[in-house]
């Protein structure tokens, strides 16, 4: 039996369609951070406003307009949806 194996997205247009949509990047250190993303740079450098930091499952603050270094994120996904706990 086969296991499902995720399928390969093109980072410029999925970012593309999330432009002025709630998103929630994960960093390789484990924060959250939650906002709307504004742009993003050939380099995948994200712009957030409205952004929430999260850690360990716990809302640290509202930080307002952000500018996320791409070396940085795990991962990027559509926050819309998304229930807060």
């Amino acid at each position: 039996m086969a296991s499902a194996q995720p399928i390969p997205v093109n980072p410029k247009p999925f970012l593309i369609d999330l432009i002025d949509k709630p998103v929630i990047v994960k960093m390789k250190w484990g924060m959250e951070y939650k906002g709307v993303l504004i742009a993003f740079d050939g380099y995948m450098n994200l712009s957030l406003h409205n952004t929430e930091e999260w850690i360990d499952g716990e809302c640290r603050g509202n930080i307002g307009e952000s500018l996320i270094r791409c070396n940085n994120v795990l991962y990027v996904r559509d926050a819309e949806g998304v229930k807060e706990v």
